[in-house]
């Protein structure tokens, strides 16, 4: 008898915005033929409380599809700092790329000093995240940390993979927030939820 062939998975460090999000985005690089690592890198949370419990989601998916997950300490202070002077630019605009970048230089520098040759998030999942931005944000964060650092620019929407991310979310009881993090964008949230219903 022939043994049974073992495939090698590549490793690839993945940021992870939230629990739900790293859902769809785990088990699409699983089938695409990597080993992801989880990295909670997310400064821009308003709140200790909203980093906690967004990584107390990510724990519960990773432990339950055996991930092994790495967490950034929380310092909102150095994301502030990154995007001070355009506190009042429009979401989507010029401070969610700094934001981006932000978050994965921190990625990248942790890929670096763990041995990691490969890293992507999990942003791109998000219809409300512009997947170019995300990408040159990326390619931005693995040009200045190492040569050797590819950022591999995985748009996780494709083929459904947000709806995907909804019913895993649903199918692991995890916690499923409604706004991306940030202050301004909890507080878009707010206000749109003020808004008076329109009649049907």
């Amino acid at each position: 008898m022939h043994p049974i062939a073992t495939v090698r998975m590549n490793k690839i460090l993945l940021h992870a915005c939230c629990g739900p999000c790293a859902t769809h985005c785990v088990l699409a690089l699983r089938n695409a033929g990597w080993d992801p690592t989880l990295f909670f890198a997310n400064d821009n949370m308003d709140s200790a409380e909203e980093f906690e419990k967004r990584l107390e989601s990510l724990r519960l998916f990773a432990h339950a599809q055996n991930v092994p997950v790495e967490v950034a300490p929380y310092k909102p202070e150095s994301w502030n700092a990154d995007i001070s002077g355009f506190e009042s630019a429009p979401e989507g605009g010029a401070r969610c790329a700094r934001c981006f970048l932000h978050n994965l230089s921190r990625t990248a520098a942790f890929a670096v000093d763990r041995g990691f040759h490969h890293f992507t998030t999990s942003l791109t999942v998000s219809p409300h995240k512009h997947s170019p931005t995300v990408f040159a944000a990326g390619n931005a964060a693995a040009a200045a940390a190492d040569d050797a650092l590819a950022f591999e620019p995985f748009n996780f929407k494709k083929q459904n993979g947000f709806q995907h991310s909804v019913s895993l979310a649903k199918e692991y009881g995890l916690y499923r927030q409604d706004y991306c993090g940030c202050r301004f964008s909890r507080q878009l949230a707010r206000n749109r939820d003020s808004l008076p219903s329109q009649p049907s």
